[in-house]
Formats: C-alpha cells, structure tokens, sequence
C-alpha cells in the first residue's frame, strides 16, 4: 500500500471531511459550477490550524487559496476517471477494513481489558519459567505426553528447587529454562502475562498452556514500574575522516573529565557528540522506557542514574562509547493519558480474541441472529475423511442457493458456508466427529460473517467512521493524481529536468569548505598558549600532553573538513588560512587553525539530482494548476468569504 505516501500528502494537501451539507448552507465558491460550502471551509480551516508549519498557511486569505486547489485537483482526479480504477477501489477497501478495526468491538470487555493492563503497567513481574514444546495442532497424544511431562517437572522443582530443575532440563530444542527478568503489560503472551501476575512471589504456577507449549513460571519478585527516564547523552564513534585518529575511547575519557571538572555538560554535547541528531539539543534524547532501545547496556545505564543531575560513566555499546545524564525520572502516566495507547495495544495483543468473542454475542443481538445453531445435518452428510488429508470437495450436485440464515437484511447461503468449508480445511488435520467439526467451522463462520457485515454498514451506522473514510477516499484520489501527473512525469522528464537545472544553476552550489583543526576549551588564556604552540608547528599530540595532565583536561582537539554550518565552528568565523582569533561559542572558547579553503563550486546535474527534481516538481505543479483554473472555472462568493473571514478571527 502507498498509506506511508499518503499520510504526508494528507499535510501537502490538506485532506478535507465531505460530509453532505444542508440546502441553504452559503455557497463559498464553485468550481466548474459544483458549491463549496462555507461551514466545509470553516470545518477543515480550524481542523488543519494545527498541522501547519507555515504561519501564512494560518491566513485565511492564504488558505483559501490552498483549499481552491485542492478543489481543482479533486475535480481533475474525477474527470479522469481515477475513482473507478481497479487498484484505487482495492486499496481503498483495504483502508476500510483497516479502519473498522478500531470501531467493531465490545467496549465493555475492551474496557475492563484496558483498565487491566494499565494495572499491570504500573507494577513489574521478575519471572524465570520452564516451558516443555508442543505444537498447537499437536495429536491428543504428543499433546498429553507434553503435559504428563510438565506436570512431573512441577513436581521435581516444589522438591528438588525450581532453578535447579530449570537448569537441568533446558536444552534448548524441547525443553526450555529461561530467565526472563523484569517484565509488564504487553511483553509476553496474555496467557503467560496473567499467570505471571497472578502468581505471588516465590510460588510456582500450576502447568498452563500457550500456542509455544506447557509453562510452569515461578515468580522472583514483583516490584513498581521504573516509568520513564528523561535523558541526554554524549557519544563519540570512530571518525575516518579525523587525522588525529583519535580513539573514541581516549576522547569519551577526556570528555568525562571536563564533566568531573564541572563543565557544563549540554555544552560538551554540542562541542564535541558525534550524535549529530542530538548533539544541536545538547545530547537531549527525550524519554525513554524499558524495552524501548535494542541496546540492553545503554538502557541499563539510564535507569541506573538516581537523581537528576546525575552522569554516568563512560561505557561502550555496539554504536560507540556514551556517557548519559538523567534530566528526569517520569513515573507511569495517568489512566486518562495512557489510555489511547492502551486501547491500541489491547487490540493488537492475544487479548484482542476476548473481545472477538464479546462483540460476536454482542452483533448476534443487535442483527437479530440466534444463538441457536441452523440444522447442519446436511452437511455432515457431504463431509468425509478426505477432509482431514485436504482432498476434500463440495460434491457436484451441492444445493448451494438454500439459505442458511439472515443477518440483517443480507441472505446467507449454504453456498457461503460451503465455500468456507472448503477455503479451511487445510487448517484440520486432526480427525474428529464431523459434527464437532461443524460446529467450531459455523461458530467462527458466523463471527467472521457478522463482522464483516457491520463493517459493510459502518459507514451508515457511525457518523465519525464515514468522515474519516471520506478524508482517505480523497486523499488517496489525489495522491494517484498527483503521482501520475507530477511525480512520476516530472521524474522521467529528463530534458525538462536538465532545462530547469540550466536555468537555476545559482541554487544549487557546493559550500566553501575547510580543512581545519578546532580547539576547545573553558579558558581563554589555555587557547591563547594552544595558539602560540600551533604557530610553532607542533602536532597534536603534542599540544596535548603539553597543556593536559592526567588530572585534566584543558584543551580537546576537532579535526575534520567542515562547512560553516558545521557544529563546532562559531557562526562567524572568517574562512582563511591560518590560526583564528579566540572565539565565544557553545558556551566555551575556541580557536580555528585553518590548514586549506576549497572554494565553493557548482554542483553538476548529478550531484543536485534530487533536489532539481523536487524544484522541478513543484514548479510543474504550479504551472499545472494554472491550467486547472482555465479548465474548471472558480468564482468567489465574496460577501460569503467575508462572512467566514469575520467568523475565523
């Protein structure tokens, strides 16, 4: 699907909310004689106000000009046709059913599920567990000799001691014995989730089965969730283009020294971070909870801070070496604030099935559908063994136009059933009485029908449902059109391309650059000995054991070819060779030897490609809605427009 593309259309374009609009609502303009409706205008104004990036998008005056073209654009995407393609309606009704997912459910067992988890968000369990492997669709018998066998390990550990049986038994293929630490909410399946929280401290589980096996856990501790850290971090990696060659290691320790010495930790983060991201925030990373980073050492080290304030020591990671600092401890939030999230995840999670199985009783009485199951004799009487070995077909003389039942105003079909009959059999291999058989195959048959049919309604049924449909519609609809008309064209219109980069040759130019070396520190008057020992030609090195001890560090050297954007060059510093002044920046000093300037140049065609192309785009657009406006005429209903503007202030 393009919904990753359509989501930043949505911005570019503002995507609007069509509802249907009463008859005497004040026609704000008309495009090729089709009203636009002032309320519509003022909906999404005030629904957009907030994603705008651009001040002058916030005019009205400015924004109706937007909203015009997006007008234009949907009546060009209708004309051509683009809202009957085969590809446009199918990603369409995959959008749909995606949607409904988050209006068809039970919101009562939805919310006693919520209010669960957030329960068990606030609190951690530290749990270890045996798990003895056995597949979901296993024989009655493998499955038996599988729970015979947890059964007797249970046994073995309230004996023998359960980490020494889980250290016995693991092998790593049939039998597992794990650590798992401390987990919550959403971390494990729900079955082993709730075991886990429902065991206290120090007991062992009963044996419980998942889709992995039979479980037993015993229980470690439970404790209060750590919440939130608010943390920044300096990092130092190796650097290919540094002719000191420094190692990040060396330059982390002096860099943790200066720390020690009460510099100000924001400012060496901006010095000297080779996180480019976060080293402008001063190594400000946000907040971060358990189980957020792949990296286990770095997140170890942030919830291993006390106070605010406090700085950790140098440590490594697969990405350089780090040293963190605790900005604030955040604990769990509010049931009110966590709450969106958590309804999100519980329907993503095992627990999503509770609420499958709520909302079908719950359909079952709204489509006046009974409990009762239909006759299925007769087809228990096409059914045979070939059903278990996939060989298994509808017989050529089935009575497929019968009904089976009503849901709503939609007929049901023994040809429906049939059909789903034949489409899951690969699913049964364990052979059974066929008419236990059909009565799971109806049960999940009727579940999977009545839910479709409200997803097939909800558009009539849930007015929120339909409006935000309606945005997607259009949006997609504009995204195809302007994909086909601008995006891709413009992409393959290489002479236009190369005409349109001739023409704007200025826009597109290499910075000067240095080749330079930045030395850094608290103290003027160190720089001003650092100055006088690089005008007599000594290395680095050099410098560095000169005017640095082993108890502190003075000076930190930046090599490296820069551009005046570059993070550790003051805003005005003159590019010419030499050695600088001394300069204030990020809250320390700096001198600047600079070794060469290379000159800024003219990037060739290839090197500005993409951005050519993205200019050339949104000129091509602009002429393009030109014609849009000769083609569909657009005429203003100024006193109306005055209206909304009063109302908008």
């Amino acid at each position: 699907m393009k919904l990753k593309h359509f989501f930043s259309l949505i911005i570019t374009l503002f995507v609007l909310t069509m509802n249907g609009q009463t008859d005497d609502d004040d026609v704000l303009f008309t495009v090729a004689n089709e009203p636009v409706y002032a309320s519509e205008f003022i909906r999404v104004y005030k629904k957009n106000l907030d994603l705008v990036q651009d001040d002058s998008q916030k005019d009205v005056d400015e924004y109706l000009k937007l909203f015009k073209s997006y007008k234009l654009k949907l009546k060009e995407a209708i004309s051509l046709g683009y809202n009957e393609e085969e590809a446009y309606l199918k990603e369409l009704e995959e959008y749909k059913k995606e949607l409904a997912k988050n209006y068809i459910s039970d919101p009562q067992v939805t919310d006693d599920l919520v209010a669960e988890a957030y329960e068990r968000t606030l609190n951690e369990v530290n749990a270890n567990h045996i798990l003895v492997k056995v597949s979901a669709v296993a024989s009655p018998e493998d499955t038996l000799v599988a729970y015979y066998k947890i059964v007797r390990l249970r046994e073995r550990a309230l004996k023998d001691g359960f980490e020494t049986v889980r250290e016995e038994v693991h092998n790593g293929k049939t039998v597992f014995g794990e650590k798992l630490g401390f987990f919550n909410a959403f971390k494990m399946v729900y079955k082993f989730e709730s075991v886990a929280y429902n065991t206290e401290v120090g007991e062992i589980s009963m044996p419980f089965r998942t889709q992995f096996g039979y479980h037993i856990l015993n229980v470690i501790d439970k404790r209060k969730s750590e919440g939130q850290v608010d943390i920044a971090h300096i990092m130092t990696v190796k650097n290919e283009k540094d002719t000191l060659a420094e190692k990040p290691e060396v330059r982390i320790q002096d860099i943790y020294k200066k720390l020690l010495q009460g510099e100000n930790f924001e400012a060496l983060a901006k010095q000297f971070s080779d996180d480019k991201n976060s080293a402008p925030k001063g190594g400000k990373l946000g907040l971060l909870s358990r189980g957020q980073v792949s990296v286990k050492e770095f997140e170890d080290a942030a919830f291993s801070l006390d106070s605010v304030g406090d700085v950790s020591e140098p440590f490594q990671t697969k990405f350089g070496w780090h040293i963190i600092k605790l900005l604030e401890k955040k604990p769990v939030g509010d049931f009110e604030s966590l709450k969106p999230e958590l309804v999100k995840k519980v329907k993503r999670d095992s627990r999503s099935k509770l609420i499958d199985e709520a909302l079908v009783i719950e359909l079952k009485k709204k489509y006046d559908v009974s409990d009762v199951r239909p006759d299925l004799t007769y087809f228990e009487s096409i059914l045979n063994d070939g059903y278990f070995n996939n060989s298994w077909k509808l017989p050529n003389d089935f009575t497929g136009d019968k009904t089976l039942l009503l849901i709503g105003n939609s007929e049901v079909l023994f040809q429906d059933f049939g059909d789903y009959l034949f489409r899951t059999m690969r699913n049964s291999r364990e052979k059974e009485p066929y008419k236990m058989l059909l009565a799971k195959k109806y049960d999940a048959f009727i579940g999977k029908h009545l839910i479709a049919y409200q997803e097939d309604n909800l558009e009539y049924e849930n007015e929120e449902f339909a409006s935000i449909l309606a945005e997607y519609r259009d949006g997609l609809l504009l995204f195809e059109l302007m994909e086909n008309t601008i995006w891709n064209s413009a992409n393959k219109d290489s002479l236009g391309i190369q005409n349109y980069y001739e023409a704007h040759k200025l826009d597109y130019i290499n910075p000067e650059t240095i080749d330079a070396v930045v030395a850094t520190s608290s103290k003027q008057k160190t720089l001003k000995k650092v100055a006088k020992l690089l005008d007599k030609g000594l290395g680095l090195d050099e410098i560095k054991s000169l005017i640095n001890s082993n108890e502190k560090v003075e000076v930190i050297f930046t090599s490296d070819f820069m551009d005046a954007t570059h993070q550790a060059l003051p805003k005005d510093l003159v590019f010419k060779e030499g050695i600088s002044k001394i300069y204030k920046h990020n809250e320390a000093y700096v001198i600047v030897q600079i070794k060469e300037v290379f000159p800024s140049t003219q990037k060739t065609l290839e090197e500005a490609k993409g951005a050519v192309i993205s200019d050339y785009q949104t000129d091509k657009e602009e002429k393009w809605l030109i014609e849009l406006e000769a083609k569909y005429k657009v005429e203003i209903n100024e006193p109306v427009f005055n209206k909304v503007k009063a109302e908008l202030k």
